[in-house]
């Protein structure tokens, strides 16, 4: 059942199975390890994760401000049900926190990389802040999750059209001089709603 490739990984590994028969049982740590894509500190090459949850921005161990994460969507950032009614009392009050934690004025003394991670991190907030606000932004971001999207506004060149036929039978309207003139205009204008 195992080929020689994944008996060969597994031992390198460190990880049999504990029903192979004289082999040592999965090493709880090893198997973590393997199976843990969590990023390390950039500063002391700690595990950021652990007590603090998924929301962790500085590493437990040095305290070291971490990079955004770039898998991250606006509603876990500002801790928002990803739906379209939003408290907004709750969003402020978590940009307020945020911002306390990583606006660059509290990092003018760190390094420059933590500087840098403080510019992307409160960036960040502020988009998402404004993006979850306004519902118009907070409706095209969530479809834009769901994989559709959709450019804000309307199409500009059907607007600059449509803005163009209506200054053109504005001007008719100016020079008509007659009644006759003037259903002339009428008539075109109903077969242009038709389509």
């Amino acid at each position: 059942m195992w080929g020689g490739r994944a008996r060969a990984l597994l031992r390198v590994w460190g990880l049999w199975p504990a029903w192979v028969p004289g082999r040592r049982p999965l090493s709880s740590n090893a198997a973590s390890q393997a199976r843990s894509n969590s990023p390390r500190c950039w500063k002391c090459g700690g595990s950021p994760g652990g007590p603090m949850g998924e929301d962790v921005l500085f590493c437990p161990q040095c305290r070291a401000l971490q990079p955004p994460d770039p898998t991250r969507d606006y509603f876990s950032l500002m801790d928002c049900n990803r739906s379209f009614r939003v408290d907004t009392t709750k969003l402020q009050h978590r940009y307020q926190q945020l911002q306390r934690l990583v606006h660059p004025d509290f990092f003018s003394r760190r390094s420059q990389t933590e500087k840098d991670f403080s510019e992307k991190h409160s960036t960040l907030v502020n988009d998402a802040y404004k993006t979850l606000l306004a519902p118009l932004s907070r409706g095209l971001y969530l479809l834009k999750l769901h994989g559709i999207e959709i450019s804000e506004g309307t199409d500009d060149e059907m607007d600059k059209q449509f803005l163009v036929e209506i200054m053109e039978f504005n001007e008719k309207l100016t020079e008509a001089q007659s009644e006759a003139a003037m259903n002339e205009i009428e008539s075109i204008v109903a077969a242009e709603r038709m389509y």
